[in-house]
């Protein structure tokens, strides 16, 4: 999947929820460029230019993201959905949550509020406080990539202590994590020179520029494939995979993450953006900055503590139902099914968002509450429309969809794909609503409150988490672990939502939000309902191969469309209006 910053945390988008160059000869930004909408900046419902924006971004998104799903689909051909698939997943891991945890999380958070601030307040339009903090960022996460490259057996084993504790796992997870680590300097440039962009109203190239890095990872599994073979258990073996192979596969996902950093220069040079390094930190804004981002800090050490409790038990699980002969049970089985389940997220709510945080960051400036309430309810009721559906569209089809997508991994993995899929479905909606209203904090340059609240998140999952994988059977651990992830977000939300009313000082259109919700629901389940028997029936028939699994999510999918539309409409929701309009013009 595409590496930027993890879409459950502080944005990224939809995980994405991720340069230094030498300098040029460009025109310098005298000032800064006026934002999208500047003549209404504050609509209280998503107006053409904020439409516009989302779309852009969006469009991108969903390039990425079909690339990201093709790249697991190469990966599963080449390694599988087994022991291997998990030792990769664990050293691809590692890079993402260090780099969140050094500073992602604030970059992504904290930085957009300071670059506006700057640009509005800075005779040079913030391009002297852009270029501190690219330098700094650069310097930072050099520093950290180079002492966890010599550390990558200890950070192994921290992540997994069951592949650790075989010596052939270990000795692959550590190989793949000393070529995975190096990808996190490259994260920390590419969201600097996106945020940069961001701030200036460019908000395409982020979402556009992960397509380069999933299509390099995808040539080079393919080639895996091409030298090796296909997926066959003897040759994906931990203790059969050669050290040219994982050579390749490793070199392969540096390579990717190095491509999406360096394709972020000519957009900055259509922006009028000069990069020159600068080691001036002092007494310019950054060290404000730092205090606001040790918030961030701590929210990120919160969510990626319960992280690496769900790997540990993901990866204890998946061993354990691989020696009673089930496959896709393990922590490769989590991923991909959370590659697919946060996609309407990141195309839809993250793309929303990432235009609407520049705008409330300056109405919260102003002292704007309305306009920012009006913004966040547009950004709740607006992603809904997408989201909602999206999620029981996961419950009711999740499984023909992963036997499609998986079919080459054997019947038994991609079927354990689609029963941790299902599960994962229903959490989507309060994941995409939390994304949301923690927006509203961020705009207040608030990184406080967000910590505090994925506390509760991660405690919830790590603690429901843990009850699954003592009570359940090992093949349905994972799948439980799923439903855990969607039930802290629950519980997370409703404990940011009362919080954020207390800010604002009134109601966030909490009556208008709730009935776009409630009539969303409904109608999704209705055709749940409807798509999933159709689903279902189908694939009784033709069983779970790749045709039983096509015309069982075609019909099922059509089904549920149909249904999912005409009761919307019948039930008025207006923002299905607002959003198929933009669809056909586009």
């Amino acid at each position: 999947m595409s590496r930027r910053a993890p879409a459950a945390g502080p944005p990224r988008g939809n995980p994405e929820r991720p340069r230094c160059r030498p300098v040029g000869i460009l025109t310098p930004v005298t000032s800064a460029p006026a934002p999208p909408n500047a003549r209404k900046p504050h609509a209280s419902s998503p107006d053409g230019g904020l439409l516009r924006s989302s779309a852009l971004m969006a469009a991108g998104t969903v390039v990425s993201r079909i690339t990201g799903f093709l790249r697991t689909l190469v990966m599963a051909t080449a390694i599988g959905v087994g022991t291997l698939n998990d030792t990769y997943q664990v050293a691809n891991t590692l890079p993402t949550m260090i780099y969140v945890l050094v500073g992602g999380g604030a970059l992504n958070s904290v930085f957009v509020p300071q670059l506006v601030r700057a640009m509005k307040e800075d005779p040079d339009g913030g391009e002297a406080y852009a270029n501190r903090l690219l330098t700094l960022v650069a310097v930072l996460m050099a520093a950290v990539t180079a002492v966890c490259v010599l550390g990558a057996p200890l950070l192994v084993h921290a992540m997994s202590p069951s592949i650790a504790a075989d010596p052939h796992q270990q000795r692959v997870a550590v190989a793949f994590a000393r070529y995975c680590l190096p990808t996190m300097f490259f994260m920390g440039v590419h969201v600097v020179l996106g945020q940069i962009l961001n701030a200036r109203g460019r908000f395409g190239a982020m979402m556009w520029t992960p397509v380069l890095n999933n299509l390099v990872v995808i040539a080079s599994f393919g080639a895996f494939v091409w030298v090796f073979g296909p997926f066959t258990r003897s040759h994906v073996d931990p203790a059969g995979v050669t050290p040219e192979g994982v050579r390749l596969l490793g070199v392969g996902t540096l390579l990717g993450l190095t491509v999406q950093a360096l394709a972020m220069v000519p957009y900055l040079r259509t922006a009028g953006f000069r990069i020159r390094p600068r080691l001036d930190w002092r007494g310019h804004g950054l060290g404000r900055a730092a205090r606001l981002a040790k918030w961030t800090f701590l929210f990120v050490l919160a969510n990626q503590a319960g992280m690496v409790v769900v790997t540990q038990l993901a990866t204890w699980a998946g061993s354990a139902a691989e020696r009673q002969g089930h496959t896709g049970t393990g922590i490769t089985a989590y991923n991909y099914a959370l590659l697919l389940w946060q996609m309407p997220q990141a195309i839809v709510t993250v793309s929303v968002m990432t235009a609407v945080l520049p705008r409330i960051s300056r109405a919260a400036q102003d002292g704007n509450l309305a306009a920012v309430r009006a913004d966040l309810s547009s950004g709740l009721r607006t992603s809904a429309v997408v989201v909602v559906p999206c999620a029981f569209a996961f419950l009711a089809l999740g499984l023909p969809l992963a036997t499609l997508l998986y079919s080459g991994t054997g019947q038994e993995g991609a079927r354990g794909v689609g029963y941790v899929l299902m599960a994962f479905g229903p959490g989507l909606i309060p994941y995409s609503a939390q994304y949301v209203v923690l927006r509203g904090f961020y705009a207040f340059e608030d990184t406080r409150t967000p910590f505090t609240n994925t506390v509760v998140v991660a405690a919830v999952n790590a603690l429901a988490s843990a009850a699954c994988f003592w009570l359940l059977p090992a093949r349905w651990a994972v799948a439980g672990m799923a439903a855990s992830y969607g039930l802290a977000f629950a519980v997370g939300v409703g404990v940011a939502w009362r919080r954020l009313r207390r800010r604002l000082g009134g109601d966030l259109d909490g009556a208008r939000v709730r009935r776009t919700y409630a009539a969303l629901c409904v109608a999704s389940a209705v055709a749940a309902l409807a798509g999933g028997a159709v689903g279902a029936g189908l694939l009784g028939r033709l069983g779970s191969g790749v045709p039983g699994s096509l015309a069982a999510l075609a019909a099922g999918g059509a089904v549920f469309t149909g249904v999912y539309v005409g009761a919307a409409r019948a039930l008025r929701v207006e923002e299905l209006r607002a959003v198929t309009g933009l669809l056909r013009r586009r």
